[in-house]
């Protein structure tokens, strides 16, 4: 029996490169119909890469026990050979039978996509209804795209807000919401670009120009990464924090800058920077952090009383992370977030800061009133001396200098500096090594 699943193939067509891939049981059905998905192997941009596509044209996209046999086939195929999976996700649900076997079938495949997880990169690309057991599948992936047409949600919420993919990636889940299926597919190529096959493989190495403007606070990121590398991730979810895939001098970083407000970072902050380096340390990506912040959200009311979790996870975070590590302090790195993020305490390899950043354990107004609170006294406007106070204390005993003094951090750089600064660390981490202490997993907050 023919396949007819034409809106999977016109997608897969979209991926692989001239529009060509190898179709995997292709003849394979479900209650005398076409198996509703189109399973594939190819060339993405010259790399090897395993792709399904739900068929929405066939029987709704309807997934039964062989339709699932059809992925999880895929998905041993990718284990066996460390090959990127893409999966493109549209379909209005089970067979409804009266049965569990559905349901059972969905369960293998969740299974097989988390026993999978870190193992080779998985790329999730919502692009019309993914609901129930296809929704958990596809959120286990590194990264979930979605296209406007998209509808994600765990039980039936149709047409509602709270399924569209704006929400989604209000809430973290998905990375970026993309036009239509095109450019969806675009940026699974990037990402493809970017991410190493599999967590063995070396990040490809590419061709790059280098930045037409230094490094500075208004030309952060771009100044840093190689010219048109920089891919943002996740822009509507922790909104202090930026979060970016990109190259240095042709080699995969993950950039971290919480430079992007002055608001306190959130409990959304701190979990987005945690997922986001748990995924570049899955694959061995360098990360490089940007420091400039006046530390975390409080715990003092109940709207904010989830922040401690998430900071405590995203101390695990960096922690456990083996792979390199890189901070730079560009302006103020205040008490935990200093500890949590930027510090050796933290594991970092190298930390940087610039010539004018504040590194304390209170923010310098904070620190004013406990340590040199006489001074305020018989002053004439004392906002005016307390600010004054402030820049002095950021000056001396907050100075980057003095910091480096007391081997807090390691070298005090000028911000024009920052990219040939991290290209010489770079080169000389590449060889890290690092030795755990043998055991499961470690059991820090979800």
């Amino acid at each position: 029996m023919e396949n007819s699943a034409s809106i999977a193939k016109e997608r897969l067509s979209l991926l692989f490169d001239n529009g060509t891939f190898t179709e995997l049981d292709a003849l394979r059905t479900e209650k005398d119909s076409a198996a509703a998905v189109v399973c594939a192997h190819g060339f993405v941009e010259g790399q090897a890469v395993c792709a399904f596509a739900q068929s929405s044209d066939v029987k709704d996209g309807i997934m039964g026990k062989n339709t699932a046999g059809k992925i999880k086939r895929l998905l041993s195929l990718a284990a066996k050979t460390g090959t990127p999976i893409v999966g493109v996700y549209d379909s209005n649900g089970v067979f409804v039978d009266g049965t569990a076997d559905s349901l059972s079938a969905y369960g293998k495949l969740i299974a097989s996509a988390a026993n999978l997880s870190g193992v080779v990169p998985q790329i999730s690309v919502i692009a019309g209804v993914c609901a129930g057991s296809a929704a958990l599948m596809a959120c286990e992936a590194d990264f979930v795209l979605a296209t406007k047409k998209a509808e994600l949600c765990l039980t039936p919420a149709y047409g509602t807000d709270s399924a569209s993919p704006e929400t989604a990636a209000k809430i973290g889940l998905v990375a970026e919401v993309c036009e239509d299926d095109a450019a969806a597919m675009m940026q699974v190529k990037a990402l493809l670009r970017t991410l190493p096959a599999n967590n063995l493989a070396g990040a490809p190495i590419s061709e790059f120009d280098v930045p037409e403007q230094a490094v500075s606070k208004a030309n952060l990121l771009d100044g840093i990464a190689d010219m048109g590398s920089l891919m943002p991730l996740y822009s509507a979810y922790g909104e202090t924090v930026e979060t970016a895939l990109a190259t240095i001098r042709g080699t995969a970083v993950g950039l971290i800058s919480t430079a992007k407000s002055d608001a306190a970072l959130t409990a959304d902050d701190a979990a987005k920077i945690a997922r986001f380096v748990r995924t570049c340390d899955a694959f061995s990506i360098p990360v490089i952090t940007l420091l400039d912040t006046i530390g975390f959200t409080d715990d003092t009311d109940a709207a904010k009383a989830g922040s401690l979790r998430a900071i405590t996870q995203l101390c695990g975070a960096y922690a456990e992370a083996t792979t390199v590590k890189i901070s730079v302090i560009t302006g103020l790195a205040c008490g935990a977030a200093f500890s949590a993020i930027a510090g050796r305490g933290a594991g970092s390899d190298l930390v940087f800061a610039w010539n004018d950043a504040v590194i304390a354990p209170l923010k310098p107004e904070a620190a004013v009133e406990f340590l040199w609170h006489d001074k305020l006294k018989g002053a004439a406007d004392v906002n005016a001396k307390r600010k004054s106070l402030a820049d002095e204390y950021g000056k001396t005993l907050a100075s980057a200098t003095k910091a480096a003094e007391l081997g807090v951090i390691d070298t005090v750089i000028a911000p024009a500096d920052t990219r040939q600064a991290l290209i010489d660390a770079l080169d000389m981490l590449e060889g890290k090594r690092v030795s755990r202490m043998p055991k499961k997993h470690s059991n820090i907050p979800f």
